[in-house]
């Protein structure tokens, strides 16, 4: 079985930073990708970035050039670095590990965008 355990959400103001972390534990032998996505209450999780185990990385349109991923493959943790901040990334951030043969999530951590 896989853990995975996000940190570091809070509440920021517009145009300000935060990052989250994300390791997974366990019965890990491979990790085909690590990423992050995102849930407004009422609406559909969806896909804010992910990272392959050779440092592939999709980002979704409207978080481009503002939110940067990255991972540590040796520690099985990842990343989020969030710049620019506006109200409408304020979400529920969720961690997703990818092994080739299940996909596992985190908990979630909120994430507050709001002067």
């Amino acid at each position: 079985q896989v853990q995975v355990v996000e940190s570091g959400g809070g509440l920021v103001q517009p145009g300000g930073s935060l990052r989250l972390s994300c390791a997974a534990s366990g019965t890990i032998f491979y990790i085909y990708s690590m990423g992050w996505h995102r849930q407004a209450p009422g609406k559909q999780r969806e896909l804010v970035a992910t990272i392959t185990g050779t440092g592939s990385t999709n980002y979704a349109d409207s978080v481009k050039g503002r939110f940067t991923i990255s991972r540590d493959n040796a520690k099985n943790t990842v990343h989020l670095q969030m710049n620019s901040l506006k109200p409408e990334d304020t979400d529920v951030y969720y961690c997703n590990v990818n092994t080739g043969t299940g996909q596992y999530w985190g908990q979630g951590t909120q994430v507050t965008v709001s002067s």
